[in-house]
């Protein structure tokens, strides 16, 4: 059975993965709007991510004979200026994810949950991929985003993004 601290924890991370979901959303919905339909469909797949990664830890919890208790999702309040600004909120928020994963992370080291140390393995990897994801995209906007040629280059990259649903055991 999980103990009580880690799967609040877990409860606390998917809705915070729902969350984040939502957020990809809205940046999806902005450039979206703004006829930047790569980086609309880069944010729309970035949605789906965080959405199974919700599911995953919703699993996990069922798998291990734990309550699953949805809270409410706030919904995202951005309001963006440039381009530039959802890719580098994304990066923040994506900080902001690690750091959770690692705070149950840290838990189940204190508690010696290794199947959920084991668990968490994998999402702290995917966490490296995503931070890195989202800091390339700054990098290559600021060196040429500015220019209508290379956001539009930049835009034709991001659209080629698809969709590949996460291959997890739990």
């Amino acid at each position: 059975m999980l103990n009580k601290i880690i799967a609040e924890k877990i409860n606390k991370q998917v809705n915070f993965e729902f969350y984040s979901a939502y957020v990809y959303l809205d940046m999806s919905n902005y450039y979206a709007d703004n006829n930047l339909n790569g980086f609309a469909n880069w944010f729309k797949i970035q949605t789906q991510e965080e959405r199974d990664h919700a599911m995953l830890f919703m699993d996990y919890l069922l798998n291990n004979s734990a309550k699953v208790e949805l809270g409410d999702i706030k919904a995202p309040q951005a309001v963006y200026n440039d381009f530039r600004q959802p890719a580098a909120e994304a990066f923040e928020h994506e900080l902001k994810v690690t750091e959770a994963i690692h705070d149950i992370y840290a838990a189940a080291y204190e508690l010696k949950d290794f199947r959920t140390m084991q668990f968490l393995d994998w999402f702290v990897k995917e966490q490296n991929e995503e931070e890195k994801n989202t800091e390339d995209i700054i990098k290559r906007y600021d060196l040429f985003g500015h220019d209508a040629k290379g956001l539009y280059l930049l835009d034709s990259e991001l659209a080629t993004r698809v969709y590949t649903p996460p291959t997890l055991v739990i």
